[in-house]
């Protein structure tokens, strides 16, 4: 296909610094894509909120994106957005709020995130009644699941439907759903829904054996990533930073040195936007050449790192995969 008139002006005027590693990291998002390569995306800091769905979901729907890694918080985000979106409250000069206006915020039942507040009752609550019944289900009957998975279940059953306030062409959840895209989820328990699935088994209500871990979703990894990385190989697209990044991309020194499969690749493609500083150990401001010592990437594995904003970048970087 030929590109569109926003892939147009990013070739003409994106042609140095952070804007020129933008379209090299798309051009080589794209080869490694047409070469048949497969492409992982993960999902840091609050991307869902800001509404990330409605780039992300048409990737998946193209199949430009053939897993997901993601921080608990992203996973809900994006439904919470699906079904309470007018209820959600835009604050613009959110760096002027006082403790006094913050505090009127939680009183009022607004969680803030930066300039976007979540609504407590039509968001979480709303979320948290209907995986109720998911959860007692599967619980009663001693079956176990993945977060994402349970989060599939209630998309699937039509029973979110009824409060959808967007388009639901712009949920990366629901594009998701529809594709059975897999997805690993670190660190589940740090998230709102993660949290009150933990108080209903503090209450002794479940069990925490019904929600798989993340000991589990690596061990899944570990047998997923070896079958999806022939060929031109699996490659490794990280918006943000944190566990959902560092989390898979462990997978393959875990593969190599742990289980002495000395016949792993190395992710074939590498990209991570990203605005930390490097500096002081920092993860997330690690330059990609750092990971070839912990056996994560080979001395030619493609790398590319745009120090820049992710909900500026990656709406560009996936509009010009999407030829728009």
């Amino acid at each position: 296909m030929s590109k569109g008139p926003i892939s147009q002006f990013i070739e003409k005027n994106y042609l140095h610094f952070n804007a020129a590693a933008l379209v090299d990291a798309a051009k080589g998002y794209e080869q490694h894509l047409l070469e048949n390569g497969k492409m992982m995306i993960t999902l840091a800091g609050a991307m869902s909120t800001a509404e990330l769905g409605k780039s992300l979901a048409e990737m998946i729907r193209q199949d430009k994106v053939h897993i997901i890694s993601c921080t608990g918080a992203n996973l809900e985000e994006d439904i919470m957005n699906l079904v309470a979106h007018n209820s959600y409250k835009r604050v613009p000069n959110y760096r002027d709020l006082s403790p006094q206006e913050e505090w009127d915020l939680l009183e009022n039942h607004y969680n803030r995130v930066t300039d976007t507040c979540i609504p407590e009752e039509e968001a979480f609550r709303r979320l948290q009644s209907h995986l109720y019944d998911i959860w007692y289900n599967a619980d009663s009957k001693g079956e176990r699941y993945f977060p994402h998975e349970f989060m599939y279940q209630m998309i699937n059953s039509g029973v979110l439907k009824q409060y959808y306030e967007i388009d639901p062409k712009d949920s990366w959840m629901v594009a998701a759903a529809e594709k059975n895209l897999p997805i690993v989820v670190p660190g589940w328990e740090d998230s709102t829904m993660g949290n009150i699935f933990a108080s209903y088994c503090i209450k002794g209500t479940f069990k925490p054996h019904t929600m798989k871990s993340g000991i589990e979703y690596m061990m899944w990894l570990a047998d997923w990533y070896p079958k999806n990385s022939t060929g031109k190989g699996l490659g490794f697209f990280q918006v943000g930073g944190g566990i959902a990044g560092d989390f898979p991309i462990c997978v393959v020194p875990m593969l190599y040195q742990d289980m002495e499969m000395h016949d792993v690749p190395f992710w074939s493609y590498f990209c991570q936007i990203s605005d930390s500083t490097t500096s002081y150990g920092s993860y997330s401001g690690a330059v990609p050449n750092e990971k070839i010592t912990w056996g994560k990437l080979d001395i030619h594995t493609p790398k590319f790192i745009i120090e820049s904003d992710a909900t500026i970048v990656a709406p560009l970087l996936f509009a010009y995969l999407l030829d728009l």
